[in-house]
C-alpha cells in the first residue's frame, strides 16, 4: 500500500500552532461570540491579514475548507462546523458524500444540479477532473497532495498541462465523476474537501495568473486582488444559497487587508475603532496583547478562545544512542515538567496538558494517561526508568526554531530534563532550516520541539504522517524516527477501513500502541484566542479546527 504524502495544513514545526479542538471554553463572561444566530446581509466584512498577497488558486493552497478559499470556490465536499459539535463532512457541489465501492478503492459522486460559474456557464465534472489533473503540475506547487498518491497512476502524472489526463478520474456524464484509488480509503469524503476538488474549467485557465483572478463557484467572486494592499471580493450573481449547504454569504463585499502587523490588528481590535469594527484578524491575539484583552471587559467580550487542538510535542530521534532505549523515553516523559512549558507558551489560555496523540475534537479519540504525574513531571520515576535502562547519555543536542516562544519553550524542556540529571544543549535555527533539518533522513538532533495539526478530522492526520515508518525523511514528519512493524499494521488497516466508526477503534489502538514505545512527549494541546470587531456576528470556531469560519460570519443589521 502506497502512503499519501501528508502534508498539514498549518504545520509549521517548533511553532505553536492552531489546530482540532473540542468543547470551546468561551467567552464565560456572557459574551456573544461563538454563536450562530440569523445572518443580516450586507456590508464590508474586513479580514486582517499578514501575508503580503492572496493566491486563490485551489492546486496551490493549502487552505482549510473553512477560510479563505472558500468564498470563491467550493468543492465535491466540504465541513459543517457548528459551535460545541464535531466537525462533519458534508456535500458541497455533489450530491453526497461519495458512494464506496470495490472495498474503498473507488468512489463515485455525482454533481448537484444547478451549479453555475460567475459568468453564469455550467460547472460540469470534467471541470472538477481537470481542476485536480491541475494541481499535479510543477507550475503549482505547494498545495495538499493527499490525493497525488491515493489515484491510481498519481506517481507517473505531471499534470494536463501537455495534453495528458488521469485516467484513474473518469467522467462519464457531465454530473459523473469517479475516482479509482490505489489501494481502499475510508477517508476519501474528506480528501474530496481538499482545494484541488474545486472545479476550473480549462478554457479560463492561466497556470501563472489564475490565482489572482480565479473563475468563481462560490458565492463571492475576485473583484481586485493587489499585493501587499488588498484583495477584495464581490457578490457571485449566479451562486445559488438553495444548492449550497454551510455558506451563508451575509456581508456584500469581502475585503483581505494584506501585509497587516498582528501586534498592530490586535490593538485596532482592541479599541474597535475604524476597519477593525467590522472585521476581525486572520492571525490569533499574540501572547503580548492576551493579557490587555483579559483586562479589557469590552475586547473580552468579542474574544474567542477555541478548545483544546494542536499537539504541541517533544519528539525524539529513535535512532539516536540511548533515545534507542524505551526506557529513556519513557523516563523523558516524566521527567518533562508540562507546567512551565505551557507557562513559556503563555500560560493556562494557551493551552491544555497532552497525553494522546489523537487531538480533541477527532472523531473515536479516546482519552488515556500511559506517564501519569502531575504536570510538573515525576523526577523520582524518571531516574528510576533511566537506572533501569543502563543507557549512558551523553549531551543530547535540541532542535528549535528561533522564535522567542519556542525558545522559552526550549528552556522549560531543558531545565525541566536537568533535574533527572539529563543534559540537554539547545539548537535554535530559522524556521526554513528548522523544517529541512528536522525533515531530513539523517536526522542531525536527539530531540525536537515540534507541533500538529491534521488537515481534516480524522485521526489518520494525527497518526499516519507522524508516525507511520514510510514517512521518515524526504521531507516527511515522522521526525521522531519511529518505526514499529505493529503500529504500521495497524496504520495499514485503519486507513484501509470505510467504515468510520470501525477504523476509529483501530486508530484508537494505534495510539496507545504508539504511545507505549514512548517515541514522543505529548505536551499541551494549543488554544488559540480571536478578536473580532463589535458589529461582527456569526463569528464561531468549532471543535475541529482551531480557526474562524470565514464563510458563517456576517455583519449586524
Amino acid at each position: 500500500m502506497k502512503r499519501a504524502a501528508l502534508i498539514a495544513a498549518t504545520l509549521s514545526l517548533g511553532l505553536v500552532l492552531s489546530g482540532c479542538n473540542a468543547n470551546p471554553e468561551l467567552n464565560k463572561d456572557g459574551g456573544e461570540s461563538n454563536t450562530l444566530g440569523e445572518t443580516h446581509k450586507g456590508g464590508t466584512l474586513n479580514i486582517f491579514s499578514d501575508a503580503p498577497d492572496m493566491d486563490f488558486d485551489p492546486g496551490k493552497s493549502q487552505g482549510l475548507a473553512i477560510t479563505s478559499l472558500s468564498f470563491v470556490h467550493r468543492r465535491l465536499t466540504t465541513w459543517d462546523i457548528q459551535p460545541g459539535k464535531q466537525a462533519k463532512v458534508v456535500p458541497d457541489l455533489a450530491t453526497d458524500t461519495g458512494t464506496a465501492s470495490d472495498d474503498g478503492k473507488t468512489w463515485t459522486f455525482t454533481l448537484r444540479d444547478g451549479l453555475k460559474y460567475e459568468d453564469g456557464s455550467e460547472i460540469t465534472s470534467a471541470d472538477i477532473k481537470y481542476g485536480i489533473e491541475r494541481s499535479f503540475s510543477t507550475e503549482l506547487s505547494g498545495g495538499l497532495s493527499y490525493h497525488k498518491t491515493l489515484l491510481e497512476g498519481g506517481d507517473d502524472y505531471a499534470g494536463p498541462f501537455k495534453g495528458k489526463e488521469l485516467k484513474s478520474i473518469e467522467t462519464p456524464d457531465e454530473k459523473t465523476i469517479v475516482f479509482h484509488l490505489d489501494s481502499s480509503f475510508g477517508d476519501f469524503p474528506w480528501i474530496a474537501s481538499m482545494p484541488a476538488f474545486s472545479p476550473v474549467p480549462e478554457s479560463k485557465d492561466d497556470p501563472g495568473k489564475y490565482g489572482l483572478d480565479p473563475i468563481a463557484s462560490g458565492p463571492y467572486k475576485v473583484e481586485s486582488n493587489k499585493s501587499g494592499a488588498e484583495a477584495v471580493l464581490t457578490r457571485n450573481d449566479n451562486w445559488d444559497e438553495k444548492t449550497d449547504p454551510v455558506r451563508t454569504a451575509g456581508p456584500d463585499e469581502v475585503v483581505f487587508k494584506l501585509g497587516q502587523d498582528a501586534s498592530v490588528t490586535a490593538q485596532a481590535l482592541i479599541s474597535d475603532s475604524g476597519d477593525a469594527k467590522n472585521g476581525f484578524s486572520a492571525s490569533f491575539v499574540p501572547a503580548a496583547q492576551l493579557a490587555q484583552v483579559q483586562n479589557d471587559p469590552n475586547a473580552k467580550s468579542r474574544l474567542v478562545t477555541s478548545g483544546p487542538g494542536a499537539l504541541s510535542y517533544l519528539a525524539m530521534n529513535n535512532d539516536s544512542k540511548g533515545l534507542d532505549n524505551v526506557k529513556v523515553r519513557q523516563a523523558i516523559n516524566y521527567a518533562v515538567n508540562k507546567d512551565t512549558f505551557r507557562i513559556a507558551a503563555g500560560g493556562e489560555i494557551s493551552g491544555d496538558f497532552a497525553s494522546t496523540l489523537i487531538t480533541p475534537g477527532i472523531p473515536g479519540r479516546v482519552d488515556y494517561d500511559l506517564y501519569e504525574a502531575k504536570p510538573e513531571g515525576s523526577v523520582e520515576k524518571a531516574k528510576s526508568l533511566l537506572e533501569e535502562s543502563g543507557a549512558k547519555l551523553g549531551d543530547l543536542k535540541l532542535l528549535v526554531a528561533n522564535d522567542a516562544t519556542s525558545v522559552s519553550e526550549a528552556e522549560a524542556v531543558q531545565e525541566a530534563l536537568a533535574r533527572a540529571d539529563i543534559k540537554v544543549t539547545i539548537k535554535s535555527v530559522d524556521s526554513n532550516t528548522f523544517s529541512a533539518d528536522a525533515t531530513d533522513a539523517k536526522g542531525d538532533y536527539d530531540l525536537a520541539l515540534s507541533s500538529w495539526q491534521p488537515d481534516f478530522p480524522s485521526a489518520n492526520g494525527n497518526i499516519a504522517p507522524l508516525f507511520d515508518s514510510s514517512q521518515i525523511g524526504n521531507g516527511n514528519y515522522n521526525i521522531s524516527h519511529f518505526s514499529d512493524e505493529k503500529v504500521d499494521a495497524l496504520i495499514k488497516k485503519a486507513t484501509e477501513t470505510v467504515d468510520p466508526t470501525a477504523a476509529q477503534k483501530v486508530w484508537a489502538e494505534a495510539d496507545k500502541a504508539i504511545m507505549e514505545q514512548a517515541p514522543i512527549v505529548p505536551l499541551t494541546y494549543n488554544k488559540n484566542s480571536y478578536l473580532h470587531g463589535s458589529n461582527v456576528e456569526n463569528f464561531v470556531i468549532g471543535d475541529f479546527p482551531a480557526y474562524p469560519v470565514y464563510f458563517k460570519a456576517s455583519l449586524k443589521g
